[in-house]
């Protein structure tokens, strides 16, 4: 007569890196969005890839569109609360300011490619009432810009191209931005340029494009 082996409970799957289930849920969905875009992956393979059951994503998000919309705001909120602490810490110069903005904004974006990827692409995927917060933030940030342009043409420290003689700061700031953005499209970690460089880089592009004065000694 053969032994019957005791039913016992399988384990609960665990995160392979020992982060919290939402931490690697959000994780899981930025790489898989990134790779595959968001309307072909599946919940299923967002739970696959963090190595936990389907149910434990409904304990943290009631569907894929809420999970979305997390982690592009999230990763926004977080980008404006950098960008705000950068231009708070850099004094009362305009240009210190501006480069300062400049230096947090491209770092982040080369140092989170594929979160910048996602927020940037998958963004046309949420509905109306959920996008509103994360433009919010973005209008919050650009206005960030607009105000550091403001104040150094202002005090006579930056003179940028105008437009028929007016000086359309919305559409520099604009511009400047999605220049900075971009970097996360291309820059690849381990190249000629550390994220310290290409930061510097482009803190240094965005003075020139403003026309900035340089500092007296």
């Amino acid at each position: 007569m053969s032994k019957r082996k005791i039913a016992t409970a399988e384990a609960p799957p665990v995160e392979r890196d020992g982060r919290p289930p939402v931490e690697a849920i959000r994780a899981a969905a930025f790489t898989q969005f990134a790779e595959r875009g968001y309307p072909v992956v599946t919940v299923r393979d967002i739970m696959k890839a963090c190595g936990l059951t389907q149910g434990a994503l409904y304990n943290h998000f009631k569907s894929k569109d809420e999970l979305l919309h997390d982690i592009i705001a999230t990763t926004q909120a977080e980008l404006e609360r950098v960008c705000q602490q950068a231009v708070v810490g850099a004094g009362a110069d305009p240009r210190a300011r501006l480069a300062a903005f400049v230096r947090a904004y491209v770092m982040r974006h080369c140092r989170l490619r594929i979160e910048a990827l996602v927020a940037n692409r998958e963004i046309s995927w949420l509905d109306a009432e959920r996008v509103s917060d994360i433009r919010r933030s973005r209008r919050a940030i650009r206005d960030i810009v607009i105000g550091i342009l403001s104040d150094g043409i202002e005090r006579g420290l930056f003179d940028p191209p105008d437009v028929d003689g007016r000086r359309e700061l919305k559409a520099l700031a604009m511009a400047l931005l999605d220049q900075w953005t971009h970097v996360s499209m291309w820059y690849v970690p381990g190249g000629p340029l550390s994220e310290e460089q290409m930061a510097g880089l482009y803190a240094d592009m965005a003075l020139r494009a403003v026309g900035a004065k340089p500092a007296t000694a």
